[in-house]
């Protein structure tokens, strides 16, 4: 028997397939679409983006002993555990740090479905890192002890209160809530899903954060580039560009306690609501001993093991009817290395009855047409995209360059229905400030040997297009076709899936009001139109659009 609940939701669910169907709304059924370039609203836009002080209340420590702080929810792979993490006692900064002993408090949990009534446990495990520098000058830094902890057995789309800490010495946290993911399946999906990258902590950064709260989002997607950490010399002195003005210094140094204020002002909506995270290039983070991400791979809880990958840098979990692939483009991305390897295994686990959206996420794009970072991520495109389009990847999210733009539905440069639809969402607000050049403006190509990242591997993959328009050219003479509309602005984007075939795309500026969206499209799957690899290895057609509007009427 159908609940007031069940009929309303099919309502709104039919609603608003006839506005998209009317017309209202485009949907990318109308696609490709003449690519469009919005320039800068330099009278709404907000300036540059400025820091946010040490001395905000926002980022000061505001908790006593080894109470806990900078608490956060991150997913596990399926609907029925998820990750709470914290920290507890003061970092430290300075040429003499001595650092916590990770045993001295415990990793506890106290959880249930009912606030006053907090009848489960569960403990994980702890951890400690540092970051040593040896040369005269720089200051060391040792973290507080970071607490992981993994609750199991959990019932989906279910709210849990939870305290976490260490009773034994009188160190809980305020009880806190947070709501499990939608089982599996085509027609359970979270209400909202908010994406951003490059987020960093300026008061544009906290601007983002207040419209994106606003939108009431369950979930929270975080492209690389968190803090911004490694912008910044150890002494606390900050720059927008590190190797413009400290280039003297013997190895890149990062000023780790912007970790702490960036968890600080987080956790008031980190400790209600799920964050997941893939790694940026900003969170490399080098120091001795060829230590790298030392931050990023322990501030963290990543569902690594619940999905096979045993990696920091790649993941993939379920959220209701999506699977979301986490890749790292930051770690070996070639066919004969473990991240390939894996991704191939786990897109073949995929059930598309059961998960029909496919959604991948890395850091640096392969389809941005600004000149800031061009064709920078060349060899991971050609590593990897052959794989993504034979399993029929549906969307991909990046951030790194600084701007937002979203593709038509694109493969190998090439406009092809069958293809994914690529979304640049790199202008959470960080310091770095907007990309606004693109690479087809005239006297903007940059020479491609300018366009290698070290980084991204040693190979230099960027040359010449082959085919197309821009045939023999680096750079187009004018904005792609492939280019649907571009926009440099700070802001994040709300991804709203309705059912296995469609799902609301909306794109928010900082400068707007909360209630309104620079960009707004459905996102429309044809699997019928498009030959993909199922989860049992072999090719077959897939009834999705039709099976789909009689699954909701």
């Amino acid at each position: 028997m159908k609940t007031w609940k069940d009929i309303a939701l099919v309502a709104v669910i039919l609603i608003l397939l006839e506005v998209a169907l009317s017309g209202s709304i485009p949907t990318t059924l109308d696609g490709p679409f003449e690519p469009v370039t919005s320039p800068l609203d330099q009278i709404k836009f907000r300036g540059l983006a400025v820091d946010v002080p040490e001395t905000d209340p926002r980022v000061q420590r505001r908790v006593k002993g080894f109470e806990p702080e900078q608490i956060s929810v991150s997913l596990s792979a399926t609907e029925d555990s998820v990750w709470i993490s914290w920290i507890t006692g003061d970092s430290q900064i300075g040429d003499d740090v001595k650092p916590l002993d990770p045993t001295s408090v415990g990793s506890i949990v106290h959880f249930g479905r009912n606030k006053t009534a907090l009848n489960w446990k569960a403990v994980g495990y702890s951890l400690v890192y540092n970051q040593f520098f040896p040369f005269e000058g720089f200051k060391n830094y040792t973290s507080g002890i970071i607490h992981h902890v993994r609750l199991t057995g959990l019932k989906p789309s279910t709210r849990y209160f939870y305290q976490c800490g260490d009773p034994s010495v009188a160190s809980m946290s305020n009880v806190h809530s947070f709501k499990t993911m939608p089982a599996s399946g085509p027609n359970n999906y979270p209400s909202r899903i908010a994406i951003v990258g490059d987020l960093g902590l300026t008061y544009n950064s906290t601007s983002t954060v207040a419209h994106m709260q606003s939108n009431n989002p369950d979930l929270l997607l975080l492209i690389g580039d968190v803090t911004y950490a490694d912008l910044y010399l150890t002494n606390g002195t900050g720059s927008d560009c590190y190797h413009c003005v400290f280039n003297s210094t013997p190895i890149h140094e990062s000023y780790q306690p912007r970790w702490d204020y960036w968890g600080r002002f987080m956790e008031p909506l980190l400790s209600e609501m799920p964050i997941m995270v893939v790694e940026g290039n900003h969170e490399i983070e080098p120091q001795g001993q060829r230590k790298k991400f030392e931050a990023y791979k322990s501030r963290f809880a990543f569902p690594s093991v619940e999905s096979s990958s045993n990696s920091e840098f790649y993941y993939s979990f379920n959220a209701g009817g999506i699977h979301f692939i986490m890749l790292g483009a930051y770690t070996n991305f070639k066919r004969s290395g473990e991240q390939h390897k894996w991704l191939e295994e786990d897109l073949a686990s995929v059930d598309r009855n059961l998960t029909p959206w496919l959604i991948a996420t890395w850091h640096a794009p392969w389809y941005s047409t600004y000149r800031s970072h061009y064709k920078e991520a060349e060899c991971m495109r050609l590593e990897t995209e052959e794989l993504l389009y034979s399993y029929g990847v549906d969307i991909v999210f990046n951030g790194h360059v600084h701007a937002y733009e979203r593709s038509n539905r694109v493969y190998n440069f090439t406009l092809d229905e069958c293809g994914p639809i690529h979304i640049t969402v790199g202008d959470g607000g960080n310091r770095e400030n907007l990309a606004i050049s693109h690479a087809d403006d005239p006297g903007n190509c940059p020479e491609p040997a300018s366009t290698h990242d070290a980084n991204l591997g040693d190979d230099f993959c960027a040359t010449n297009f082959s085919v197309g328009p821009a045939a023999g050219q680096f750079c187009w003479d004018r904005q792609p076709e492939y280019s649907a509309y571009r926009e440099g602005s700070f802001g994040h984007g709300i991804l709203e899936v309705i059912n296995q075939t469609y799902a609301l795309w909306t794109w928010h500026r900082n400068q707007d009001l909360y209630n309104s969206a620079g960009d707004v499209i459905y996102i429309v799957r044809e699997p019928e139109k498009c030959l993909f690899k199922s989860r049992s290895h072999e090719s077959r057609w897939i009834k999705g659009f039709a099976s789909s509007l009689r699954n909701v009427i």
